[in-house]
């Protein structure tokens, strides 16, 4: 493996808070590294320091003599223009490409990444589009690293399966940091985790990430047994040094530095097991009512976008039910139907007296961001009642990973991850008796989401739930219901359900063109009725021949290979467009066959 970029000792703080110190890592030729680590510590950091974007306090980052290194924020850009005006301006400073190159691989990355329309406005397209779209920007040209951070933040299910296809089968070099579990697992070979609790500040196994997981387990065990091990060494340090005079033998002199040696070592493991996670309990309201909420009949529509009809839900007490569907089906409107902050369009919901309900907004709406920390960690004063406890709020804000000086802060610089952990505060010291969640997970840590679901675990009441994290889903939720009514028991049922809808809805199309009917006087020139009796089978040819060419830009020799790939691609299109011709030709020759 030839390496590509090699930090040696870098470190990286903004004042007087450090993010991290002396790490050292290299990425070699055709890595595809996960990035992970707890809010705050400087994922987003490191990767801008990968491509240049900002350079480290200490320590040197060395890139090979022209590698090329492309990066995508984490943010959503604005563009102006059409999509193609955009990724055509990207190509601009592609030095080694002619206009003619350069055309042809705008349109080349358009297709591979699934445009079709490539005048649209920018602007008009979905978050997930514009994803993708940031992406093409940065793979027009051509890049021998790309750095994608938190490439699936707020990205419905749909476009997070793109793009963990499109990652699986690319052969490109890649840093990611993510949230998402399984798409951890699913793209990455290698996986680094920054955090203070490793020694020099990083920790990489060469895996996916359950296995990650696994040898970080072993590996916090073991420094734990060794801070017990120089625990006891250091003990029996200090009662030589209480018992011994102050004599000045070499020997005596040597064993006393030894001694501070050890203290220093066993302060630093120590420093490092020190447990940094949020604390998460839901405060339950103590009922114990066994039907919560009944909702009968509901339906509701903008205009003439039916986002549903006729669901029948019940949520009792101790449910733990997530709602499904695809992008824009309704997932949020239902759930507000179902917490009383909006009104269906018929049927009605029912709660039960006095019911005490916790909203968590996915777009962070219900924070007032001009408000300090402080007020948003604690509205009412300094004072919090936790479970019958007071608490002051400078020992709640470290509860969740806040330090005292951060206090007067005002929430609107906070990041995503923070203001979710002082919405998640707010859910602990507010009694209730059922949880609706419209996705939590957006920009918390792993950490923390693990946290979190262990306190929905013990939650007595009810919890309601959307997201886009398959592992909290899957770990949270013990049904799920889709927006139309279909109940699953996971999420991978449910997308396999999606899978063959759209291959029945796909049949039922084919199924509704018009059939060829038998006449005995055509009005049809002869030519025009052999065409017509082999439009059939050139149709089944042509699928055929799709197929095929769907098959091979899959394949990972071709994938792997620029000009094969475009070839395939083209061959493809043109397969494509061939067939909604032959289609509409046949359409008009079934036409010109009835109106005789």
């Amino acid at each position: 493996m030839t390496p590509l970029i090699d930090c040696q000792n870098i470190s990286k703080g903004y004042g007087s808070r450090d993010l991290f110190s002396d790490i050292s890592a290299t990425i070699f030729s055709g890595d595809r590294i996960g990035l992970i680590g707890p809010n705050g510590t400087g994922k987003s950091t490191f990767l801008k320091l990968l491509c240049g974007a900002e350079n480290p306090d200490d320590g040197v980052i060395i890139t090979n003599k022209g590698l090329r290194v492309g990066y995508v924020p984490q943010n959503v850009e604005e563009f102006d223009g059409s999509v193609e005006d955009v990724v055509a301006d990207a190509a601009v400073g592609v030095s080694h490409l002619d206009d003619h190159e350069r055309y042809s691989r705008v349109r080349k990355v358009l297709g591979e990444l699934g445009f079709s329309d490539i005048a649209i406005n920018a602007n008009d397209l979905s978050g997930g589009w514009k994803r993708r779209l940031t992406i093409a920007r940065v793979l027009v040209a051509e890049p021998d690293v790309i750095l994608l951070d938190e490439p699936t933040n707020h990205l419905d299910i749909e476009s997070i399966l793109w793009l963990e296809g499109f990652l699986r089968q690319s052969s490109m070099t890649f840093v990611v940091t993510s949230h998402d579990r399984v798409f951890l697992d699913t793209v990455c070979s290698r996986t680094w985790e920054i955090s203070t609790i490793y020694p020099g500040g990083l920790f990489i196994v060469d895996d996916a990430y359950a296995e990650f997981m696994e040898r970080r387990a072993g590996f916090l065990k073991a420094q734990k047994r060794q801070e017990s091990s120089l625990r006891s060494k250091l003990r029996r340090e200090e009662e030589w040094l209480r018992q011994t005079p102050k004599a000045r033998t070499t020997k005596s002199r040597s064993r006393i530095q030894e001694a501070a040696k050890l203290q220093q070592e066993f302060s630093c493991i120590k420093r490092r097991n020190i447990d940094k996670k949020a604390k998460i309990s839901v405060e339950h309201s103590g009922r114990l009512t066994r039907k919560l909420v009944t909702a009968k009949n509901l339906s509701k529509a903008y205009g003439s976008n039916r986002l549903f009809s006729g669901l029948d839900i019940d949520i009792l007490r101790g449910d733990r039910l997530g709602i499904v569907g695809e992008n824009g089906s309704g997932k949020s409107t239902l759930m507000k139907i179902l917490a009383g902050e909006l009104d269906s369009d018929s049927g009605t919901v029912k709660c039960a007296n006095d019911l005490d309900i916790f909203f968590f907004d996915q777009h962070r709406e219900k924070l007032d961001l001009s408000l300090s920390l402080r007020r948003g960690l604690a509205p009412a004063g300094d004072m919090i009642q936790y479970r019958g406890k007071n608490i002051h709020v400078e020992g709640w804000c470290e509860r969740f990973l806040f330090t005292k000086d951060r206090l007067e802060l005002p929430m609107s610089e906070l990041s995503g991850g923070e203001r979710a952990r002082v919405i998640i505060a707010r859910l602990m010291i507010k009694p209730a008796d059922v949880l609706f969640l419209d996705e939590p997970t957006n920009d918390l840590d792993i950490d923390t989401l693990e946290i979190l679901e262990e306190g929905l675990d013990d939650f007595p009441g009810a919890v309601i739930m959307i997201t886009h994290d398959r592992a909290m889903m899957d770990r949270v939720a013990d049904r799920l219901i889709a927006v139309d009514g279909n109940a699953f028991n996971d999420t991978a049922s449910w997308l396999l359900w999606r899978k063959e809808l759209r291959r029945q809805r796909a049949k039922e199309r084919r199924q509704q063109l018009p059939q060829r009917k038998k006449t005995k006087k055509p009005s049809l020139s002869y030519r025009e009725k052999r065409e017509l009796a082999d439009m059939e089978d050139k149709i089944v040819t042509i699928e055929k021949n799709i197929a095929t060419l769907t098959k091979a830009t899959e394949d990972p020799a071709i994938a792997s290979d620029g000009i094969k790939l475009k070839e395939a691609c083209d061959a493809l299109a043109k397969a494509q467009e061939d067939l909604d011709q032959a289609f509409s030709r046949w359409q008009k020759l079934e036409s010109m066959l009835n109106d005789q």
